[in-house]
C-alpha cells in the first residue's frame, strides 16, 4: 500500500545510500554540509510519515514494518561511517566513545530479534516514551557529529555530539533491559 506515509518511509531507505555517499569523504566539509541537510530532511520525514499516517487514519502493516526499519538502517548507517573515520575530522566516533557507537547497534540488534521472537508469539512490545527519547536523542547526536564534520573549525559542535551519544547510549542500556525484561515473561 503505497500511501503518502509509506512513500515517506521509503524515500528515508533509499535515501540511506546518498548519505553515505556524502560521509564517506570525511575532510570533506562541503559534503557533510549537504550530509547534514539530507539527515535532517530524512528526520523530518520520520517524524511526517507517523503523524500522517495517523492523522489520516492510514496506519499500514507496512508503514509499521518499513518505519523502525529506516530508522535502525539510517543509525547504522551514520555510526558504521563516523566509526571507520580516521583523519582527526571532529565528526568522528573513535577510542572509548566507539563503545556508546556498539552499545546502540547492540541494542537495535537484539531488540529486533526480542521484537520478531515476540510477534510469532503474537505479543505486542510497544514502545516506551523513554524508547522515544532514546532514538531522539540519538538522532540529535549523529546530526551533531555530521554537523561537526561540516564546521571543523568548530570542535566543540562534535563534542556535543559525543555527549550526547553516551546520554543516547545509557538511555539505550535503560529501555533495551525493559523490553529484555518484558519478553522474559513470555520465554520457557
Amino acid at each position: 500500500m503505497l500511501t503518502l506515509p509509506n512513500l515517506l518511509t521509503l524515500s528515508r531507505i533509499v535515501a540511506v545510500p546518498l548519505l553515505a555517499w556524502f560521509l564517506w569523504w570525511p575532510g570533506w566539509a562541503d559534503g557533510y554540509a549537504i550530509g547534514f541537510v539530507l539527515y535532517c530532511l530524512m528526520g523530518i520525514t520520520d517524524y511526517f510519515d507517523g503523524y500522517l499516517a495517523r492523522a489520516k487514519g492510514t496506519v499500514s502493516k507496512l508503514g509499521v514494518f518499513l518505519d523502525p526499519i529506516a530508522d535502525k538502517i539510517m543509525v547504522a548507517a551514520v555510526i558504521l561511517l563516523l566509526v571507520g573515520t580516521r583523519d582527526g575530522n571532529p565528526a568522528v566516533i573513535q577510542g572509548v566513545h566507539q563503545i556508546a557507537a556498539l552499545i546502540i547497534l547492540l541494542r537495535e540488534i537484539a531488540v529486533s530479534g526480542l521484537r520478531e521472537f515476540m510477534a510469532q508469539l503474537q505479543v505486542s512490545v510497544p514502545v516506551s516514551k523513554l524508547a522515544k527519547w532514546k532514538t531522539t536523542l540519538q538522532l540529535v547526536a549523529l546530526g551533531a557529529l555530521i554537523l561537526g564534520g561540516a564546521v571543523p573549525l568548530h570542535p566543540w559542535v562534535g563534542q556535543v555530539g559525543l555527549g550526547a551519544l553516551w546520554v543516547a547510549a545509557v538511555l539505550t542500556v535503560i529501555t533495551g533491559w525493559d523490553y529484555l525484561r518484558a519478553g522474559l515473561k513470555h520465554m520457557d
